[in-house]
């Protein structure tokens, strides 16, 4: 970047982040934040290829070595490197579960001088080396690691450690561990990005990993790197997805982990645990569960709302109407959204999203009490969250603009892992297949390119339209089950928006092909007409879709009963299965599902 580009990307990260509110990173001194970079980068004219990525030269200064010996902390403080992306909220919320305090990383010194260090390394991979290089931490976290002191990457934090990576590269790395970090290989049959929960294979002691046995752990990426005779001995566990990629790495007091150990459930704070008291009377547990690949999700939605009285309250609608049917018509309430989330989480739901269903209506910056539901639930969640509602560019009444990038940095920064985009994908689409050119303004491409596809959903609400000959209409039209009321055997999905009270000329087929070309790491495949039926998922719909696309599907509306989720599971190809009434109604215990589907021969987390 050049010294002007460097400072516009400044002056529109601090714009940003004093309109959203954004404080829990640190800013690094006399450099650009990652959220700078992110502005850059989504600006249109500058694309990440176009960008020169220097490779850094270490020069392990005496003085350097001398600062480390003198450091000193307290045994109950954890040093935490958080550059300013994505959701690094649920690790601060799990390091103080477990029963520690947090130093954040102001200064290169503030590495030399940890006691223990943990990177959360969010995002993409030239960016974060960007911030690495300017600030000077690059240098301070090499000289950390080769003096073998107690180090935590997860995620983008271990695949760093390595020479370089092909994601919107080659990028140089840290050039610690030997290999290149490469995208996951579709044409092996796996869906890109690998989302989910996976077991992994424990190939040398690690310590940290002693409680996990068999069981899974939370993977979200599309990138890995891979072991070779080069980095065997940093290897200390690997995980099967189309290949064998690295999974964790140890050596020494070195470690880390490709998972996210805080969005793991109970076996991802062991993880943690370990890490932070190494030294604790902790005896080794039986191996659990019967892991042995990637799992079926099962996931927990609430549909959040105001109700009449400005309460904030989970809902549920049939076909997309949340009121009773009584004379006064009352938003329906199922209870508070934080209390939900807890107790499905401690029910063994692997992912709960929330719905803004009103997101809409108002305006997403100001939207604080979703913000609140997000930043209190993550404080005792610790399995990935989804928000969804309102994420896209506005213009305020002041004539003020904010981009989707500010709006979903404040829901990343409040606890959510992955955000959802409905309407607004629907009209990035249409313009895309009209033009046939990505214009790098909409906020899935935005948000995707600087936060990785991995954290955009795409969700499609569409509507059955039967017809009598498929060549009726231009759009793509499958064969259904059952026939339509007039006898038809075919049918187009009609996509909406607006909480489906619109419809768009656009099919599903051709929206969900169109989203995954512009960077959607998952769709989120409702129904209208299936929507609170307690039917069954509509099958015809979600094999046309998973079928057509290599991303993973989500399965959503209609279920009704376990046997609902092994059908969807055995007749499509769908990734996950998404429920809210029943659960929300206690109709259908998330582990009475679980169960039934073990009983099916198919893998689910337990």
């Amino acid at each position: 970047m050049t010294a002007v580009q460097t400072s516009v990307a400044r002056a529109a990260a601090n714009q940003m982040e004093a309109a959203a509110g954004i404080n829990s990173a640190p800013q690094f001194p006399k450099a650009s934040s990652y959220s700078s970079l992110s502005s850059a980068y989504s600006g249109g004219s500058h694309s990440l290829q176009s960008l020169q990525f220097n490779p850094l030269k270490f020069k392990h200064s005496r003085t350097l070595a001398i600062r480390a010996s003198v450091s000193a902390a307290d045994d109950s403080v954890v040093t935490l490197l958080d550059y300013g992306a994505g959701n690094v909220r649920s690790l601060r919320n799990a390091i103080r579960f477990l029963g520690f305090n947090i130093k954040d990383v102001q200064t290169p010194e503030d590495i030399l001088n940890a006691k223990r260090l943990i990177f959360p390394g969010v995002g993409a991979f030239a960016p974060a080396m960007d911030v690495l290089n300017k600030t000077g931490m690059g240098e301070a976290l090499c000289s950390y690691i080769e003096q073998d002191r107690p180090f935590l990457g997860i995620c983008l934090g271990l695949q760093l450690l390595f020479e370089s990576s092909e994601e919107n590269g080659p990028v140089k790395g840290l050039g610690l561990i030997p290999g290149v970090v490469g995208r996951f290989d579709s044409s092996n049959g796996v869906r890109v990005p690998h989302i989910g929960w996976n077991a992994i294979q424990i190939t040398r002691e690690s310590q940290i990993l002693d409680d996990i046995g068999s069981r899974h752990v939370y993977f979200v990426h599309s990138y890995r790197a891979m072991p070779s005779d080069d980095n065997t001995e940093w290897v200390s566990s690997t995980c099967n997805y189309g290949d064998n990629f690295i999974a964790s790495i140890r050596r020494g007091n070195v470690h880390a982990v490709q998972f996210h150990p805080e969005k793991s459930g109970d076996v991802g704070l062991s993880v943690l645990r370990r890490f932070l008291n190494p030294k604790s009377e902790m005896t080794k547990k039986p191996a659990q569960g019967k892991a042995s690949k990637l799992a079926k999700r099962v996931i927990a939605c609430l549909d959040v709302r105001t109700n009449d009285k400005g309460d904030l309250v989970v809902t549920k609608g049939d076909q997309y109407d949340v009121r009773e049917h009584t004379k006064e018509n009352e938003v329906r309430n199922l209870g508070k959204p934080v209390d939900l989330a807890g107790q499905y989480y401690k029910d063994g739901a692997d992912e709960v999203s929330f719905l803004n269903i009103t997101g809409f209506r108002d305006f997403p910056l100001g939207d604080l009490p979703m913000l609140q539901v997000l930043r209190h639930a993550s404080e005792n969640v610790f399995v990935p969250l989804t928000v969804g509602g309102g994420i896209r560019d506005f213009t305020d009444a002041n004539g003020r603009y904010y981009s989707s990038l500010e709006v979903a940095a404040e829901y990343f920064r409040s606890g959510a892992d992955k955000i959802s985009i409905g309407s607004d994908a629907v009209y990035a689409a249409e313009e895309y297949l009209k033009t046939k050119v990505k214009s790098g303004k909409s906020s899935l491409e935005q948000i995707s390119r600087v936060y990785g596809n991995q954290a955009v959903v795409v969700s499609i609400d569409p509507r059955r339209v039967y017809l009598k000959d498929p060549k009726d209409v231009e759009f793509k039209s499958t064969r259904v089950t059952n026939p339509g009321p007039n006898g038809e055997q075919y049918a187009w999905y009609q996509c909406t928006v607006n909480g489906g009270r619109e419809g768009r000329p656009i099919g599903a087929y051709e929206l969900a092909k169109a989203v995954e070309e512009l960077g959607a790491g998952e769709i989120l495949l409702n129904c209208i007409d299936c929507d609170g039926q307690g039917k069954g998922f509509d099958i015809d719909l979600i094999k046309l879709i998973s079928d057509a696309v290599s991303i993973p599907v989500i399965a959503s509306s209609g279920a009704g009963v376990a046997e609902h989720f092994s059908e969807v599971f055995s007749k499509t190809n769908a990734s996950a299965a998404l429920a809210a009434g029943i659960f929300h109604r206690k109709e259908v215990p998330i582990q009475s599902v679980k169960e039934h589907l073990l009983q099916e021969g198919i893998e689910v987390r337990m």
